[in-house]
């Protein structure tokens, strides 16, 4: 078994050009995350997807459907949400970064842990493997679920049945 997944984190967005910390509250794209997600499917050429994966988040969700609406099935999941900073979501990212190496097993004041987000990570590609056998995914999502991802891919890349590009 294996799924080939191709991962894309949303655009620029508002936030970003800020220097904010998202994490759970919503952000508007950018002009700049806009034209990113409109340049893209010139960036990947004639790779087709069987499905597109995004995040519930406005920017997320935003990203995928500007890039990819009208060519591939689009599916947004919770899961693959932005770590939530509880207290900190929308805050500074001069504050936000520098507590993250704190929270990977603790949880954000009312939020969760980096090790929360690859529980969710864990559970949506446990979901992958049921459906989408010898398929390609793309997914839209954030930094943290493609962190989570990452370290899980490689952590279990002999015996993983996934191909992350």
């Amino acid at each position: 078994m294996v799924i080939k997944i191709t991962y894309f984190v949303h655009g620029t967005t508002i936030d970003n050009e800020k220097n904010i910390s998202s994490g759970w509250s919503d952000s508007l794209l950018s002009d700049l995350g806009i034209n990113q997600s409109k340049q893209l499917p010139s960036q990947i050429g004639n790779k087709k997807f069987d499905v597109v994966y995004c995040s519930d988040l406005k920017r997320a969700v935003d990203s995928a459907e500007i890039s990819f609406k009208d060519k591939f099935l689009i599916k947004q999941d919770k899961r693959l949400r932005e770590c939530n900073y509880g207290d900190f979501n929308g805050k500074s990212s001069d504050i936000v970064e520098p507590l993250q190496k704190k929270h990977i097993y603790k949880k954000f004041p009312n939020g969760e842990s980096y090790e929360n987000v690859k529980a969710r990570i864990n559970d949506f590609l446990t979901s992958l493997k049921k459906n989408y056998d010898r398929k390609n995914v793309a997914i839209v999502a954030h930094k943290a679920s493609q962190l989570a991802l990452d370290v899980m891919s490689k952590s279990l890349q002999k015996t993983a049945p996934f191909k992350v590009r």
